[in-house]
């Protein structure tokens, strides 16, 4: 392939087809701080507090969407997950962003090099042994706080076990840096009882809290303890990464044969793990609308398609892909229990699969509660949706059936340090396309008002959702 001769494509006004959408995004988008609520970022790494220093850590390693865009150009695993070098896995990256043309890491790649480091040049072979210098010399300056104050990141939510003593997100308080960093509850272990770790998990949160769990009562007192915990450190969010919703009929009994069965070390069958599940789900439900904690499910995936490579690798390699899993009816079974106990905590559902866009967009209008807008959120596009088209149709499929002036906005849902510029993607995608309704006449053409609604969009909304606590 010829090399590109081009500067880099990333200007002032990329993205922004018209005048109006630069105003847009210029005079009101661009100045809002950063609400990160859900991504996967490393609260050792932040309170430590170190320098990363290379870019392949910093950029590639853990990063699954240039993995699999490697893998699909033949790169050789040695260079992607191997044992090569540093340099020699950033250099066969290089040798792969050219082959990403209309891909969005293409883009992202690009408005990185350009806010992290000041490069304007695209990413090739030719120029990648400069790059890989010019960005570590700047990375060797800055630490994480750093990068993330650079990006105006005001706060950021980490994504953990139960079982974390969050003695990071305490230390990283003492230094008082510029990003205030909360955790987030994340007890998918707990759910998955038919997993082989599960019974290895139990004896992790039975050392977390102290006692043994020999029961259904056991477990949620231990689940009780570690939401109270993580609430006092400030946690006002929970998560769950899952196919579908649980939502089976299930109660206390039924859910404590199953435990009971898995402890004997019998064998329990899909359908028994799906009881035990949908009992628990509802339990832990219970517990943070009472704690008064937002609630998340990323729904939809289907994990690790590629056995051999997750024997090699684990999970979370790279071999994951959309769904076409059935929501709407567990979705409305659930929410609609404890809707009916007024025990529905505000919840934001992702979901995979575009074609369920209006399902799930939908799904969220069916519950709502006074005093609180927006209660149910259809949440941003989400992984290998998070690119242009994919937050296009999110904004046209939540507008005509939602609200979407109460939407709470993007989030990275990364594991890097220099992923914060899909904000500023997500800014230039909205504003260009409400300047395109204000041109078509679509709406009113009242500047300032679409642009403190963008304002809300991009900050406001988030900031006035989440009960971000003062620790």
């Amino acid at each position: 392939m010829s090399p590109i001769k081009s500067k880099s494509f990333i200007s002032d006004n990329f993205l922004l087809d018209s005048e109006l959408a630069q105003i847009l995004y210029h005079q009101y988008a661009k100045k809002m701080p950063v609400i990160d609520y859900h991504n996967h970022l490393s609260a050792k790494q932040i309170a430590e507090n170190k320098p990363i220093s290379n870019i392949t850590d910093a950029w590639l390693n853990g990063d699954h969407y240039k993995w699999r865009a490697m893998r699909a150009n033949g790169i050789d695993e040695t260079y992607i997950t191997g044992t090569s070098t540093q340099k020699e896995k950033f250099l066969k990256w290089a040798e792969t962003v050219p082959f990403t043309l209309r891909n969005p890491l293409f883009h992202w790649t690009h408005l990185e090099l350009k806010r992290y480091f000041d490069i304007d040049a695209i990413l090739q072979p030719e120029n990648a042994n400069d790059i890989y210098s010019m960005a570590n010399s700047v990375l060797v300056q800055k630490t994480p706080a750093d990068l993330l104050k650079d990006m105006n990141v005001e706060i950021l939510c980490t994504t953990d076990d139960p079982t974390d003593s969050l003695e990071y997100h305490q230390e990283i308080r003492k230094q008082n840096i510029f990003t205030k960093v909360y955790p987030a509850f994340r007890p998918d272990a707990v759910l998955l009882i038919k997993h082989n770790s599960f019974l290895n998990y139990l004896k992790k949160m039975e050392a977390c809290v102290g006692f043994q769990i020999e029961n259904i009562d056991d477990l949620l007192h231990a689940l009780q303890k570690r939401v109270d915990f993580f609430d006092q450190q400030g946690c006002c969010l929970s998560d769950y990464g899952l196919q579908q919703i649980y939502a089976e009929d299930s109660n206390e009994s039924i859910a404590e044969k199953i435990l009971k069965k898995r402890l004997d070390g019998a064998e329990i069958t899909t359908e028994e793990a799906q009881l035990y599940a949908s009992y628990m789900l509802y339990k832990l439900s219970k517990m943070y609308h009472k704690k008064g904690w937002v609630q998340q499910f990323h729904l939809g995936a289907l994990r690790n398609n590629n056995n051999r490579l997750e024997r090699l690798l684990g999970a979370d390699a790279g071999c994951d892909s959309i769904g076409d899993f059935s929501h709407a009816a567990s979705m409305s079974k659930f929410f609609n229990r404890l809707e009916a106990e007024q025990s529905l905590s505000k919840t934001i559902v992702y979901n995979l699969n575009p074609s369920q866009n209006e399902v799930f967009a939908t799904m969220m209008g069916n519950y709502s509660e006074k005093g609180i807008p927006g209660k149910m959120q259809w949440g941003s596009a989400w992984w290998f949706l998070d690119q242009k088209t994919g937050m296009e149709k999110q904004l046209e499929v939540l507008s005509n059936v939602g609200l979407l002036s109460r939407f709470v906005g993007m989030l990275t849902d990364s594991r890097s340090f220099l992923s914060f510029p899909r904000h500023e993607y997500f800014r230039r995608i909205l504003c260009n396309v409400l300047a395109d309704d204000i041109k078509k006449g679509l709406v009113p053409d009242d500047v300032s008002y679409v642009g403190k609604m963008i304002q809300d969009i991009c900050y406001n909304n988030a900031k006035d959702y989440f009960d971000f606590k003062k620790i």
